[in-house]
């Protein structure tokens, strides 16, 4: 058995339909505003870019960089700052958040140190957890503002943000676990050695346009460790991935 295996575990937890339900309210109002600026940074001359352009940037950047954000930066010279402040601005978040119950009950009973990280900016995110009532369970709070790696932002699923986090913080990949709802995330982490659980009780769509449905059946990927429902089982998980981590 190796030394890290025998040391608490270092959680990073992802926000957005992870800890609360952001498909519900949440994800809808930002996606409008993003369709809202992606349309107004591709129209040129007077002339409005159509649904299926906006579509198709946010889809394709998407796929190809892992965040759409990242994608408008490179092409068409998005200011991060103004994207993120534009996009999540939706109003009282109070009247859109959807939670479950007894989260900070379920982060006090978890062995070990839990890390927020999280692609969503700092202004927002801040106020989900605060709201949630999470922020004194959090040694840190990781939100995409802190994600540059050599002056290039590196949202999830980068690689090298991972390693750097993992560095600036003393921590052996093996004795990380991430708590996620998206794959891609999940599968750069595991190929670095991390843990990884799968949260699923929230998803809806399988893109971030809205336009393809989850498959009915959600097949367990191999990179996968554990796969819930919802953070509320991860107490009762613990031995599986107590078990993974001596396996791998």
């Amino acid at each position: 058995m190796s030394t890290s295996s025998l040391q608490a575990p270092v959680w990073l937890f992802d926000l957005d339909n992870t800890l609360h339900d952001a498909s519900h309210a949440i994800f809808p109002a930002i996606s409008a505003n993003m369709n809202t600026y992606i349309a107004r940074v591709l129209s040129i001359d007077g002339v409005a870019a159509t649904q299926e352009m906006i579509d198709a940037a946010r889809l394709g950047y998407w796929k190809r960089y892992g965040a759409t954000l990242l994608g408008m930066m490179r092409h068409h010279q998005v200011c991060a700052k103004d994207f993120l402040h534009q996009t999540h601005d939706i109003g009282p978040l109070e009247a859109l958040l959807r939670a479950e119950r007894g989260l900070a009950r379920l982060l006090r009973r978890l062995p070990g140190r839990k890390i927020l990280l999280t692609n969503a900016p700092n202004s927002y995110s801040t106020e989900i957890v605060r709201r949630l009532k999470l922020h004194n369970h959090f040694s840190n709070h990781v939100a995409i503002e802190h994600m540059h790696v050599h002056g290039q932002l590196r949202p999830k699923p980068s690689k090298l943000m991972l390693r750097r986090l993992l560095r600036k913080h003393g921590i052996a990949a093996q004795r990380c676990i991430l708590v996620e709802d998206t794959l891609a995330n999940l599968r750069t982490a595991r190929q670095l050695g991390l843990r990884t659980v799968w949260v699923t009780q929230y998803l809806r769509m399988s893109d971030p346009i809205g336009k393809a449905p989850l498959p009915r059946t959600l097949k367990c990927p191999g990179y996968v460790n554990v796969k819930v429902k919802s953070v509320r089982q991860l107490p009762t998980r613990l031995s599986g991935l107590r078990r993974s981590n001596n396996n791998s």
